[in-house]
């Protein structure tokens, strides 16, 4: 599982139509998650099948071939990756091949906040004072307004539906994330409330507010998290108001 700072380049070679090496597999099979500790500037490369599988070629050759391209320097992952493919694609291909690569950086000790929070209704209200003074802190205060209302549904959510441990953790970047981690693997579900309704506009709220949001899934639980922008921060509410 890649952590929450990286760069990134692909490169997707369609007929009409992603240094560690993993295969990407097809998206409606079960998978399992993994977690692993890799040093910063580690590259990771994920891949297709088609991209080695070309033809007869034996494919332990191709995905040493695949690796030793990967090593050559270039000034970004999108150059390295088209690189790679035009390495190893020099003819015609029977499958769709996507190449996938990401870098790891650390983030410093003032990028990142974390509280643990009692399984309480009452915790909600708290959690929202913990991110909006860290908000403030980071010069953030105009993003006050959207992470508490994103805060208040994480951690109401894990609180219901969720398992002990609970946790919000807050991400400073080029972007700021909210995570909510809990001991559940309950996936959230989006609903698209009626108008009649006195609740279930949660998520709806949150997909709104933020840039993206979504689910990963650990060992011992889950984690929500939603991504908010630092730049255009109005321009999200006048949308939703307009």
């Amino acid at each position: 599982m890649l952590g929450p700072h990286h760069d990134h380049g692909a490169l997707t070679h369609r007929r009409t139509s992603p240094l560690g090496i993993g295969h990407l597999g097809l998206g409606t099979l079960p998978f399992e998650s993994a977690e692993l500790e890799l040093p910063e500037g580690t590259v990771i490369a994920l891949y297709t099948d088609g991209l080695v599988e070309c033809g007869d070629r034996d494919i332990d050759e191709e995905v040493s071939r695949l690796r030793t391209a990967l090593t050559r320097p270039g000034p970004t992952l999108d150059a390295v990756c088209g690189a790679a493919i035009e390495t190893l694609l020099n003819g015609p291909v029977s499958d769709d091949v996507v190449l996938l690569l990401a870098r790891t950086h650390a983030l410093g000790q003032d990028q990142v906040a974390s509280w643990d929070l009692p399984p309480e209704p009452s915790a909600v209200a708290n959690a929202r004072k913990l991110a909006t003074t860290q908000l403030a802190a980071w010069g953030l205060d105009d993003l006050a307004f959207t992470t508490e209302l994103i805060v208040s549904e994480l951690v109401t959510n894990a609180i219901r539906y969720g398992a002990e441990p609970i946790r919000l953790r807050l991400i400073r970047q080029d972007v700021v994330i909210c995570e909510v981690s809990d001991g559940s693997s309950t996936s959230p579900r989006l609903r698209h409330a009626r108008t009649t309704d006195e609740g279930g506009r949660g998520l709806f709220l949150v997909a709104q507010f933020t840039r993206r949001w979504g689910t990963r899934y650990t060992t011992t639980g889950k984690i929500i998290w939603a991504e908010q922008n630092l730049t255009d921060r109005d321009s999200t509410l006048e949308n939703l108001f307009d």
